[in-house]
């Protein structure tokens, strides 16, 4: 007797292409912590294990990357804190606020080391200098100021912002070039030794965030719906404008030693760009607008935070490792053998006979029902909504099954209202992919014969009908219109290749 064969399954490319960055960063499911308010910033410790601070509401916690567990929490503010970034060492912490007031925060001891006072507005900037000794800050008062850690004093004010500060950074390869950006377009670079600004660009948007590399040759610039990169030895020459997001920048951020550039948008997505060609590399998508965004120095996770307090955490996948045991390889394959004198099954070994022993195949669901003929219950089976919803090919490729059976007509049959509508739902949804257009339109001519007197006495088939007849010319226009547009492309390039045929044949130029 012949064996039943699955109904084939066509799969549809997904028009993705695999890349080794696609490989790398194969990310496990996000485990989702709720914040108290919207999460500012996210910054990640350099010394292992690479613990990260979340700055939200009136709280900084800060997480273990590894147990994704809260270790310390600093929650002593009256108002909303901004910016909670680590030192290199990782022992202690800079904060900003509404209350104007810059804190240095101890992580193992002591809650308030140092205090530094002067702002007369919130501070949305707060930044240790690559010396670890001098911290900077930026605040609504327009002002940049630079602190010396252990005497709590103002080193330098710089004033030269005409709108509020809201991101700043400091190259590791010099402690005395800081970089500001503002809501006035700018952004600065100044050297602490002076008492002006050594370089001013203007990147037509405000500016939410700035990033350079350690060798202070190249800086981004974040704001609006682009990212731009600056050359500072060119005296700021623009060298690249990235607009890949559709909504407003908020975060930049490096990985992968500096060879990968990270921007999260307000458009719920994290785009990854190759440093050296700026082209996208990997996007990652999120349930909320995005805040902030960073990376672990050893790339093993990635935790960004939304407008509406959720923080997500996703650790990337380990490869494999090469040391894995000729077990671990196998898998299932293991065969076992029973003792007799112990009644217990044990590994089988070398010298052993093995008997193979193949797994029975189980049917799904509508193959069942095919295989009994029941072709009106396979139909059901693949409309049920977590088929249908989830795997359109499949509900599509039973059909296709039921009409090369030229049983399609008889499984339509006896179906109500209930089930008439889920059917039509599920073709207008369907109907415009091309991979689907075709076997739909045969099943659809099918049930318009069969059932058109019922749809006229039903009022939410007629409903639904009319609603798909109204999709239906509606593609028909979007149809016509790409014809026509191809038609005046293509004369275009008829008119244009005449024109370059004519130049080179010196008979002048086509006007």
């Amino acid at each position: 007797m012949a064996s039943f064969k699955n109904t084939f399954i066509k799969q549809y490319p997904r028009f993705k292409e695999v890349t080794a960055d696609n490989l790398y960063w194969k990310l496990e499911p996000a485990i989702i912590k709720r914040e108290y308010g919207a999460i500012s910033f996210i910054d990640f410790s350099h010394s292992e294990p690479y613990n990260f601070a979340v700055t939200n509401y009136t709280r900084l916690h800060i997480y273990n990357s590894q147990t994704n567990q809260i270790v310390k929490t600093f929650s002593r503010f009256k108002q909303n804190t901004y910016s909670g970034c680590f030192r290199s060492d990782g022992n202690l912490l800079v904060v900003g606020g509404d209350e104007g007031i810059v804190r240095l925060l101890g992580v193992e001891k002591d809650f308030r080391l140092r205090t530094f006072k002067g702002h007369t507005a919130p501070v949305h900037v707060s930044r240790f200098t690559a010396d670890n000794v001098r911290v900077f800050s930026g605040s609504d008062d327009l002002t940049l100021r630079l602190w010396d850690v252990p005497t709590e004093t103002c080193i330098t004010t710089f004033q030269e912002h005409k709108d509020v500060i809201r991101c700043g950074a400091n190259p590791a390869a010099s402690p005395d070039i800081i970089l500001s950006g503002g809501y006035d377009h700018l952004i600065k670079m100044f050297d602490t030794r002076l008492q002006e600004s050594v370089l001013t660009v203007d990147h037509g948007y405000p500016v939410e965030s700035v990033l350079m590399f350690p060798s202070v040759g190249l800086f981004f610039s974040a704001g609006g719906n682009c990212i731009k990169v600056w050359d500072a030895l060119a005296g700021g020459k623009l060298l690249k404008t990235i607009s890949h997001h559709h909504k407003s920048i908020t975060s930049l951020g490096f990985c992968s030693n500096y060879k990968r550039l990270l921007s999260g948008s307000l458009d719920r997505h994290v785009k990854m760009y190759d440093t050296v060609s700026y082209q996208v590399v990997n996007t990652f998508d999120y349930p909320g607008p995005i805040l902030s965004v960073a990376v672990s120095p050893d790339d093993s996770v990635i935790v960004a935070g939304t407008t509406d307090g959720l923080l997500s955490i996703q650790h990337r996948k380990k490869e494999t490792d090469a040391t894995t045991t000729e077990r671990e390889k196998q898998g299932n394959k293991s065969s076992y053998r029973y003792r007799i004198n112990t009644g217990k099954y044990v590994a089988s070994e070398k010298d052993d006979l093995v008997i193979a022993n193949p797994r029975k195949k189980f049917l799904p669901k509508w193959d069942k029902q095919l295989k009994a003929f029941k072709h009106s219950f396979a139909l059901d089976s693949v409309l049920d909504i977590r088929v249908r919803m989830k795997h359109p090919e499949i509900t599509v490729s039973v059909m296709q099954e039921l009409i090369r059976r030229n049983v399609i007509k008889s499984a339509l049959l006896g179906r109500n209202e209930r089930q008439l509508l889920v059917l039509l739902k599920f073709i207008s949804v369907n109907i415009r992919n091309i991979n689907f257009m075709s076997t739909l339109v045969d099943v659809t001519n099918i049930i318009l014969d069969l059932y058109s007197t019922t749809f006229q006495k039903t009022s939410n088939c007629s409903a639904s009908l009319l609603k798909f007849h109204r999709l239906i010319n509606n593609e028909l226009k979007y149809l016509k219109t790409c014809s026509e547009t191809l038609g005046m492309i293509d004369l275009i390039f008829a008119a244009a290749e005449l024109n370059t045929t004519r130049k080179e044949n010196g008979s002048g130029i086509l006007h």
